[in-house]
């Protein structure tokens, strides 16, 4: 935040001293919120494939890190709006990194630092790939060529399937953690009320591998009451939505890692009141967010 800073000539304050009119200078305006990057979004910024940040990637070598598997990180490149938030994306079972990778770029060039990762075997169930996506936020913010880059203090998860099973894992294992989307999220697990992490549940109406019913609707209802928590249902989308380009959960995803990684409450309208839109079959949310 700049604060303008107006000077009295020698003259004018003696001047200003001898009429006794010299007024109090005025208050300062409330600080802004150190975490927004970029400018205010819109339906348009939030819907395009690209946001306003360019940004570049690199590869990490499953030879160079230690419990996962490697993977691609995504960055901004711009160096003059400090650091960003992060966020490690796992694959669902059988899957890699090349299934979530169209996440990448689109988050990046919104304002975050992502890892989309391979896991350590393609079989690993949810409980390992919650260990696997801490794991990579660990390299991310230590150890990788672009931890100057990213704020330890803003980092969430995401996943698809087992991937998603796992992101609530990874927000069970640890609270501060500051968002977790889990996407069509497959878990034997149905009951997480130990999560304090905000949580943003995405699943597909049509989902015949992870269903809503099953799965999905279970995770949402036993998260707190208390917890900045929403559930919202794709309509007609099956269990593969995360693995091409989806404008919708592309949109919501942004706003909820904004208004909860960056606390950027520009993005509040966009979740708050529940979104009416002809894509989602179902919403449920703990409006208005803490």
């Amino acid at each position: 935040m700049r604060t303008l800073r107006r000077s009295l000539t020698t003259a004018a304050l003696a001047a200003a001293l001898t009429a006794g009119t010299l007024a109090a200078a005025p208050a300062a305006p409330a600080a802004e919120n150190p975490h927004e990057r970029g400018p205010d979004p819109t339906e348009s910024s939030i819907e395009a494939p690209r946001g306003p940040f360019s940004f570049a990637e690199r590869s990490v070598s499953s030879l160079r890190v230690s419990g996962f598997g490697g993977g691609t990180i995504y960055y901004p490149t711009t160096t003059s709006e400090g650091t960003f938030g992060g966020i490690a994306i796992s694959p669902g079972f059988t899957a890699d990194q090349s299934s979530i990778a169209w996440l990448g770029p689109r988050l990046a060039s919104q304002g975050f630092v992502v890892f989309t990762i391979d896991t350590n075997s393609r079989f690993d169930q949810p409980a390992s790939r919650g260990e696997q996506l801490l794991a990579a936020l660990d390299y991310l913010t230590e150890d990788s060529t672009v931890r100057d880059r990213v704020d330890s203090s803003r980092l969430g998860v995401a996943g698809h399937s087992m991937g998603g099973g796992g992101t609530l894992e990874a927000a069970s294992d640890r609270s501060e953690l500051q968002a977790a989307v889990p996407l069509a999220a497959w878990n034997l697990d149905k009951t997480w009320s130990e999560v304090r992490v905000p949580t943003f549940i995405i699943g597909g109406e049509n989902d015949s591998v992870a269903s809503v019913s099953a799965h999905s609707e279970p995770f949402y209802r036993s998260l707190p009451g208390s917890l900045d928590k929403a559930y919202m249902e794709l309509d007609n989308a099956g269990h593969f939505f995360p693995n091409t380009p989806n404008t919708t959960m592309a949109k919501y995803t942004i706003s909820w890692l904004k208004r909860f990684i960056d606390n950027d409450t520009r993005y509040e309208r966009f979740l708050c009141p529940a979104p009416d839109d002809r894509q989602i079959s179902e919403y449920r949310d703990t409006c208005p967010h803490s």
